[in-house]
């Protein structure tokens, strides 16, 4: 038996017809006995479940679907009674391209006026580069602006003048030099000023002169789900070398002792910069691509496994006086990972505070060695002889006696130099 006869058999017709009267008896009084057994459901909230935009699209189709087939009905009977069209069709599709027109231009001016006030109340930039990327930014976006509301108007307008009508005859215009060489020419003029403006800028944040007199804090930050690891300096003012095959339970960054640049580093747990002093962070990652993120400072750099990265900047606006600016007493600059780097990707977040000079260097002396008694062990270093009688004594409390003893070290140090 072919399909057809198939599904036009009276029999399969009455079994089928039987089948889901059974059928949805069954679960009618499926759905009786829950209802009685379980609390009614909640409806209010159904509006935001995605299964009901997507019910309320197919719903929407269905009806322009059979607004279409009455249309079409109505065609065709006309068409069988011998009368003229009843709707001309290409002044219908001008019209909308009309309304297109018009609804979208309106788009346009309710995007920058309600969320482009976004761009005006926008923080100051709180970087000397900032200043830079913010004009770079506001350029671009009129000029493209600009283009876009001119091109829309022509295309829509175009396609309303020009609409098909039996009274002229569509004119064949194959080709026209001088309106390919105008928007050949005019583009590639317009894109390579912002290419150059960008270049220009880029160059001036990452290719500096070093001031003898005024040289760069170094920072590094090292990246991984979803951490960011913050380890300053000691006295030496210099970060000491690290490498991934050093990585243990108890040197989770796989710092290099043999480096004595590392002996005296500090491990901290949040980033605290001076003020109109430049800082050069150097970049890294333990485990995926992460992206270094500081929007109030217009800093944002990949952090890259293999790879060490590096960027340098002056803030110039303290916390307190953002602070202030903001009208926010709760304000703080944050660090970010603009990068979707897995589940926990939201909360890589690390406080930044720019404080003045004095307030950094007093916070710095508080912070805790990297080297701890454990590490100095491995590394077959000499454990400070101030540690030596508390691990005697009290072995489990080796390592915070050991990380104590260092921090006084370090903190002579700092405060002589």
């Amino acid at each position: 038996m072919s399909l057809r006869k198939l599904i036009v058999n009276k029999t399969m017709a009455a079994l089928a017809v039987l089948f889901t009267v059974f059928y949805s008896g069954t679960a009618f009084a499926q759905d009786a006995a829950a209802t009685a057994t379980t609390k009614p459901v909640d409806m209010g909230k159904v509006h935001q479940s995605a299964l009901f935009y997507v019910l309320l699209f197919l719903l929407l189709c269905l009806f322009i679907a059979i607004v279409g087939k009455a249309l079409r009905v109505y065609e065709l009977t006309r068409e069988t009674q011998g009368k003229p069209e009843g709707i001309n069709w290409n002044t219908v599709n001008a019209i909308i391209f009309a309304l297109f027109l018009v609804v979208g231009l309106y788009g346009v001016y309710w995007e920058y006026s309600v969320h482009g006030t976004m761009i005006s109340h926008m923080h100051e930039s709180a970087s000397e580069h900032g200043h830079r990327i913010d004009e770079m930014f506001k350029l671009t976006l009129i000029i493209t602006t600009i283009v876009f509301v001119l091109t829309h108007i022509i295309l829509f307008a175009f396609a309303y003048v020009y609409r098909a009508s039996d009274k002229r005859k569509a004119y064949y215009y194959p080709h026209n030099n001088t309106i390919e060489k105008i928007w050949t020419i005019v583009p590639a003029l317009v894109l390579t000023l912002l290419v150059l403006k960008g270049f220009l800028t880029w160059r001036s944040i990452f290719y500096k002169v070093e001031d003898p007199k005024n040289r760069p804090i170094s920072i590094e930050v090292t990246s991984s789900q979803f951490v960011w690891d913050i380890r300053y300096p000691g006295p030496d003012a210099v970060v000491g070398k690290k490498n991934y095959k050093l990585i243990t339970a108890i040197n989770g960054l796989g710092v290099d002792f043999n480096d004595k640049n590392s002996l005296d580093d500090l491990i901290a747990d949040e980033i605290v910069l001076p003020v109109n002093k430049p800082v050069r962070f150097i970049l890294t990652s333990k485990d995926v691509i992460h992206s270094f993120y500081m929007p109030h400072f217009r800093v944002q750099l990949n952090t890259v496994p293999g790879m060490t990265s590096y960027f340098e900047f002056t803030p110039t606006i303290t916390t307190d006086e953002m602070r202030t600016k903001l009208n926010d007493p709760k304000f703080n600059y944050l660090l970010l990972c603009a990068k979707i780097c897995g589940a926990n990707h939201y909360n890589m977040q690390k406080n930044v505070r720019v404080v003045s000079e004095q307030e950094y260097k007093e916070w710095l002396t508080k912070q805790t060695p990297y080297l701890t008694n454990d590490l100095r062990k491995v590394f077959k270093l000499p454990i400070p002889v101030e540690a030596a009688p508390a691990a005697a004594e009290a072995p489990a409390d080796s390592t915070a006696t050991a990380a104590t003893a260092a921090v006084n070290t370090n903190n002579q140090l700092a405060l002589k130099k």
